[in-house]
């Protein structure tokens, strides 16, 4: 991710909202006059005076963006998520938006893999087995010696890389343009046609944008090989629910979700029954090692936006 250029000369009193009390983020930099707002409630002042906004965390998009929609016009605005596409319609001009590289690459990898193990291994079986004391012996498919491709080879999708390594698998990677890294070659996204076909596994870990909303669509889906296991650790709307259904039901493909679209999943929404379907709900990002990522970030960001210095992660400017 590209260091900003953009204007971040120091202010020697800039407005600081945060979804964290300050209270709580020692080694704050001096300076900023700090604010608490986790989308709950009142603003904590007028929007138009803040300089630097980090949203709230898991909060929907129109509470994200209700302060910008308000008139606050920040100099930065930094998530505390990998993908932005729930603020990047709200950035204002001029405004440099930055994202949270560095904090989900483990967690999201870590359940990639755990989705991967359990769907392949059966162990949603067995929990209904053990809840019916029902004994499902039998012959269960491995990771080892499977094809795993990755599709959105960033900085998650390296790292899901990296917890695959033991499990003695080949890793097929792909991202938005071919290039060549120090593991091996890293294939476009035009070249998927020719790949999926050879992939047992499926793995989604790209940013959620125009070019890739509905990319996993029934012709992406058709080419899969027969039995093939489909994880999505991306973002819901990556994946057209109706086309998996299709092949969810069909039995000929399975699938493990930490997302949906929709999402949340409703009541009575077909994708909770689907056959051969595994369904966590979007806490790829949600574990005990969020937390003190992010407090990192947020005080090594403000570090860089009060002595003037570039900021990192930067995604745009608006």
């Amino acid at each position: 991710m590209a260091d900003s250029t953009a204007d971040t000369a120091p202010d020697q009193h800039p407005t600081v909202w945060l979804p964290i009390p300050p209270d709580r983020l020692p080694g704050l930099p001096e300076g900023p006059e700090y604010l608490h707002w986790d989308g709950e409630g009142d603003f904590p002042g007028d929007p138009v005076g803040v300089d630097f906004y980090v949203p709230p965390y898991m909060k929907p998009p129109q509470v994200v963006t209700r302060p910008l929609r308000h008139g606050a016009r920040p100099r930065v605005v930094q998530t505390l998520t990998a993908g932005v596409d729930n603020v990047l319609d709200a950035i204002p001009p001029g405004t440099v938006l930055c994202n949270a590289r560095g904090v989900h690459e483990a967690s999201t990898a870590e359940l990639a893999l755990t989705l991967t193990l359990a769907s392949l291994r059966a162990i949603p079986r067995f929990v209904r087995g053990q809840d019916a004391e029902r004994w499902y012996a039998g012959v269960y498919p491995a990771l080892a010696d499977r094809t795993v491709l990755i599709v959105g080879y960033g900085a998650i999708g390296a790292a899901v890389e990296d917890r695959l390594t033991p499990f003695e698998c080949a890793v097929v990677r792909v991202a938005r343009t071919a290039r060549e890294t120090s593991r091996g070659v890293v294939h476009a996204i035009a070249e998927l046609p020719q790949l999926l076909p050879h992939a047992d596994v499926v793995i989604l870990t790209t940013p959620l944008t125009d070019a890739t909303r509905h990319l996993v669509d029934a012709g992406f889906l058709a080419r899969m090989k027969d039995g093939a296991l489909l994880v999505n650790v991306a973002r819901g709307p990556v994946v057209e629910t109706k086309s998996l259904l299709a092949e969810l039901e069909s039995g000929r493909l399975r699938a493990a979700l930490d997302v949906t679209d929709p999402e949340p999943l409703p009541p009575g929404h077909p994708l909770w029954h689907a056959p051969g379907v595994l369904i966590s709900p979007h806490v790829g990002g949600s574990t005990s090692a969020f937390q003190p990522r992010a407090e990192r970030l947020i005080r090594a960001q403000l570090r860089r936006f009060t002595t003037g210095e570039p900021l990192e992660n930067v995604v745009t400017t608006g």
